[in-house]
């Protein structure tokens, strides 16, 4: 988790919301790297976890994930859960609660569709309080930024 929090210290310092997220294979091997892209790179679809799945993806030559586990600072959102989910990962593991848009334990639990043919194991709170303080630390600056304009 750490290495993901390293991740979201880089998207915080490209102005970015500081998410961010890492792949490790089966051996203990990052194989993935992602942080927000979606402002610099004005892409909706540029969260964290979809720029380490796509590293991880190019790195295994292989769509799919499987025995792999991702690391994410934030709970994921539907889409990046949908992402996560048809790349077949083994394990998720995220940080930081999102009770607004997050799908594995708060808007809804996602993961625990018995209906869905790929079940992902999910692990929370991971190093929470530190994930929560970058987003919360983040938000701060920006309101006292945009107040003092």
């Amino acid at each position: 988790m750490k290495e993901a929090m390293d991740c979201a210290r880089a998207a915080e310092e490209s102005g970015e919301v500081p998410v961010g997220a890492v792949v490790v294979d089966e051996k203990g091997v990052i194989i993935g790297r992602g942080f927000n892209k979606v402002i610099g790179d004005a892409d909706p679809t540029a969260h964290a976890e979809i720029m380490a799945i796509r590293q991880a993806a190019k790195v295994k030559k292989n769509y799919r994930l499987e025995n792999c586990t991702l690391y994410v600072t934030l709970e994921p959102c539907p889409m990046c859960a949908g992402a996560i989910m048809n790349s077949r990962f083994s394990r998720l593991v995220y940080g930081a609660s999102d009770e607004k848009a997050g799908v594995v334990d708060n808007v809804c639990k996602l993961f625990s569709y018995p209906t869905l043919n790929h079940h992902t194991k999910t692990t929370s709170g991971i190093c929470s309080q530190d994930c929560l303080k970058l987003l919360r630390d983040f938000f701060e600056k920006k309101r006292k930024k945009e107040s003092s304009n």
